[in-house]
């Protein structure tokens, strides 16, 4: 899309600028022209939002240009890059080119893409430019105000009973209750069934329901409550918007009143509205509707948002059955079919509505064909064949609001799988290597991502899947219907900013010979099919592939990725197997910064170097160690390294003061990498993992565990013990490490197949700053832990297992702030400790496969019922009584 493609193109004309101004002696004029220009363009893209680019198209005309000049522009910077590194990669230029680009021909070529800018906006400046812009652009809009849906409301019975609890919960003062959750979930359809609810009606005689759009002015809103005590005369309508304020919480000071606000967009348009609101009023109820978990927080911070939940897949096929038969029965012979789509609406009630009206409109409610038909493709009707654009239409809304820079974040999501649980480190650091994270002062990038990321799930277009233990999101999920829009938005003509390439029964769709048109690919089925059909794009930037088999390259087809996507910046093809050799064509990737490959050797060759751009590096191999012969220590851009096996690194050279120093990530490295040297250079760790002999890295033959005391910024350790071909018994840890000599911010500590003594956790327990401690494989064992006093005082999560523990004598005291506790495969364990139930903080204990202690496990959550807390007890496999 044009807004991120202009934000990366000034980054990277900023770096040529800071970095290389020596090599463009002869471009350098023109190149700070165009950084101006770029600048109009980002100006322009800010202030018009893509809802008004939507509806207008002689607006979209000229976001259409600006991306195609700013496109062509990259690439013409990335030729430059490319020609400015053509000596350290053996003039690869000249056969990738054909000939080399001299800096004139470049100083030429950014020119006439300047001229294109300036034929574009004319010469004017930024208010200039936007003075002549097609009329009506950037008015106010009339909203149209939705319909709040009456008939056929399934599964809503639970969810009304806890909102109608809330409202008619007796409280000191005005109380705010908000109903937060996707687009086309039912939250109007809810707050409106709760209105109409009979209890409701009695209790309340004053009853106002006032829609809240992206548009909306206060003086409308107070208008419209206002009218429902009184007649507006014009003379009101002349008022303030802070006299109408105080009218209208004059009139609602006086007694017993319900307010719906639905559709509340923003957390600022809340603060607009709550000076109308009379606060001490305790018998006045105010229910929000909203996409936006901010903005219930913000309306009620005693209160949690009320998230609505997805329909059940009985309820789904409930309610598909009423849209189209208008009653529960069913032929018998469309119910397989109907099950199916129902399923594929994945619990969101719009989409079942928007597919029950196609199948009623569109066909006969009653043929088998056409119902097996939409079984096999829910989203293309959904899209496709709804004249109404219903789906879509809801869900732009969100996408409109989105701020400037979430919005390439979002559409990116498209690049993965249906259903795909999205690591958010994967996800994170793609988007880094993208160019779409903001630099801000005193902040990561990563950290920047990371609230991206929260952004879009408090706007409920993402959902939180799995959640680490230190309660950061681990994983998550995009709706099928929001990945679906995405997919749309992104693929148009009017941004190509991404497209899926998928196999039907007439070859590739798109066609092969249409993909060199767009930005970004990604496929998850038939991959070799693709790969042997040399596909090429040249303006490809990113191609991953996350299938669920996986593909091994034939000898044949190891360079077509290469040669078929030279400017890459991001590759991600863990499924494709390279086998025992990576072709010379992927050491010129000179862009690329995200790469993760799996190939079956157990080296990382040196070539690897001259990807100078790299910032995240992932190798998958079966071997159990790999030898890093690149130099790392060089590639000044790299800040994640990780592989699954035992990783030697390379020594340094001490040819770059700056190599090493952007590097956040070593997991996992042997334990002779592990030297001062290392660490030394490599002093911003925040997460290293060890693989390897660990007792002879502790008794100092080999490596030296106390330099990680240097690591100031480490906060995740993985200490992984490994002594193959030997048994795993002969390897057992005598002690560990003073707490001294451990990196004084270590925050979480992972040992596994360690085999240490329990005596041997009071050293663990004096590490002031550890909060997750995870105790895997063995890592202690012993029949007894007697668990001392005076440690652990900040620790919040303890995972246990598998181990041999019989008997673990423990109080609340031992661990004060404590909130999960998992034991995996306790299975002689005889109980839980009961004290830990005194323990205030206690949230979640989960039992797996560790069933003597189940009993002790029951006990303690009935003790913490009494307290209260909120407590979560799981126990796997499941037992009845529990």
């Amino acid at each position: 899309m044009a807004d991120a493609a202009v934000g990366f193109l000034l980054e990277n004309l900023q770096q040529l600028l800071v970095h290389h101004v020596q090599l463009i002696r002869g471009a350098k004029k023109e190149v700070e022209k165009l950084e101006s220009d770029l600048q109009v363009f980002k100006d322009f893209l800010n202030e018009y939002s893509s809802k008004k680019r939507r509806k207008d198209d002689s607006l979209q005309t000229v976001v259409r240009q600006i991306r195609d000049v700013v496109y062509e522009a990259e690439d013409v910077i990335d030729a430059f890059v490319t020609q400015a590194a053509v000596v350290k990669s053996e003039n690869y230029f000249l056969r990738a080119f054909k000939k080399p680009v001299n800096l004139h021909k470049i100083a030429r070529k950014v020119k006439s893409v300047r001229a294109k800018v300036t034929e574009i906006y004319g010469g004017k400046n930024r208010i200039e430019f936007a003075s002549c812009l097609p009329a009506g652009v950037g008015v106010h809009e009339e909203s149209e105000v939705p319909l709040v849906r009456q008939r056929n409301l399934v599964g809503l019975e639970d969810e009304t009973k806890t909102i109608i609890g809330y409202l008619t919960a007796e409280t000191e003062q005005l109380d705010v209750i908000s109903i937060v959750g996707m687009p086309g979930l039912g939250k109007t359809t809810l707050a409106g069934k709760i209105f109409r609810d009979p209890a409701i009606v009695y209790r309340f005689h004053t009853r106002i329901w006032v829609y809240i759009s992206q548009e909306f002015t206060k003086k409308d809103v107070f208008l419209s409550i206002l009218k429902e005590f009184t007649k507006v005369t014009e003379e009101t309508k002349t008022k303030s918007d802070h006299e109408l304020a105080m009218l209208v919480a004059a009139k609602l000071d006086e007694g017993r009143f319900l307010i719906v606000m639905d559709d509340v967009w923003t957390a600022e348009d809340w603060d607009k509205l709550k000076i109308a609101l009379p606060h001490t009023n305790g018998m006045g109820k105010v229910l929000i509707t909203s996409r936006h978990v901010e903005v219930a927080q913000c309306a009620n911070v005693n209160r949690p948002p009320h998230k609505l939940r997805f329909l059940t897949h009985a309820e789904s096929w409930l309610l598909l059955r009423l849209e189209v038969f208008g009653k529960p029965a069913c032929p018998s012979e469309l119910e397989d079919h109907g099950k199916l789509i129902a399923k594929d609406c994945n619990g969101l009630p719009l989409a079942i509505v928007v597919i029950g009206g196609i199948l009623v409109k569109k066909f006969s409610a009653s043929n088998e064909t056409t119902w097996k038909k939409v079984s096999e493709s829910v989203s293309t009707y959904l899209i496709e064949k709804d004249p109404e654009r219903r789906m879509e239409k809801i869900i732009a809304l969100s996408y409109d609001k989105l701020p400037h820079h979430l919005r390439a974040c979002y559409l990116y999501l498209g690049m993965f799988p249906e259903d795909f649980q999205i690591p958010a480190w994967k996800l994170i650091r793609m988007w880094i290597a993208e160019g779409f994270i903001q630099q801000s002062i005193g902040v990561s990038l990563e950290e920047t991502a990371e609230g991206y990321l929260e952004d879009l799930i408090s706007r409920n277009l993402v959902r939180v899947d799995k959640v680490k233990s230190n309660g950061k999101i681990k994983t998550c999920r995009i709706h099928d219907m929001l990945r679906d829009f995405c997919i749309n938005e992104a693929r148009n003509e009017k941004e190509n900013f991404l497209q899926e390439i998928k196999k039907t029964s007439e070859g590739f769709a798109p066609p092969i010979s249409q993909i060199e048109k767009y930005r970004r690919l990604c496929i998850h089925s038939n991959v070799l099919s693709f790969i042997s059909s040399k596909p090429y794009g040249h303006r490809v930037r990113s191609f991953v592939c996350f299938s669920k088999e996986d593909v091994i390259l034939p000898a044949d087809c190891i360079s077509n990725i290469p040669t078929s996507f030279k400017l890459l910046r991001v590759l991600d093809v863990k499924p494709i197997i390279f086998g025992k050799s990576i072709p010379s064509d992927m050491y010129q990737l000179l862009h690329l910064r995200y790469i993760v490959l799996s190939f079956n050797l157990s080296v990382v060759p040196a070539h690897f170097s001259k990807l100078w751009n790299l910032q995240t590096l992932i190798v998958d191999t079966p071997s159990r160690k790999i030898a890093i012969k690149a130099d790392i220590w060089n590639m000044l851009h790299l800040r994640h390294l990780k592989t699954n096996a035992s990783a030697s690194l390379p020594k340094r050279d001490n040819s770059s003061d700056k190599g090493g120093q952007k590097l956040q990530t070593l997991d996992t490295i042997s334990p002779e990498s592990c030297s001062e040297q290392v660490f030394d250079t490599a002093c911003n760790l925040k997460k290293l993992g060890i693989r390897g002999p660990l007792a002879s890295l502790i008794d100092g033959k080999i490596g030296s565990f106390g330099s990680l005391r240097k690591l100031d910024h480490l906060e995740n350790l993985k200490l992984l013990n490994d002594v193959f071909p030997r048994p795993a018994s002969e390897g057992q840890l005598r002690y560990l490490p003073q707490p001294y000599e451990f990196p004084p911010k270590l925050k979480s500590l992972t040992l596994s197949d360690t085999s240490l003594d329990w005596s041997h956790m009071s050293i663990l327990g004096s590490l002031e700053k550890l909060i997750v401690l995870k105790l895997k494989d063995n890592a202690f064992m012993g029949k007894t832990w007697n668990t001392a006093d005076g440690g652990f005082r900040h620790l919040e999560v303890l995972h246990i297992g598998p181990t041999n523990l019989v008997v673990w004598k423990a109080s609340g005291h031992h661990f004060p702030k404590l909130r999960r506790l998992e034991l995996y495969n306790c299975e002689e364990l005889i109980q839980v400790p009961i004290g830990l139930a005194d323990i205030q903080s206690l949230q979640f204990l989960e039992l797996n496969c560790s069933n003597f202690a189940a009993a002790s496990a029951k006990e303690i959550r009935n003790i913490k019922k009494q307290q209260v807390s909120i407590f979560k007890l799981s126990v796997f496999p499941p037992h009845d009584e529990y």
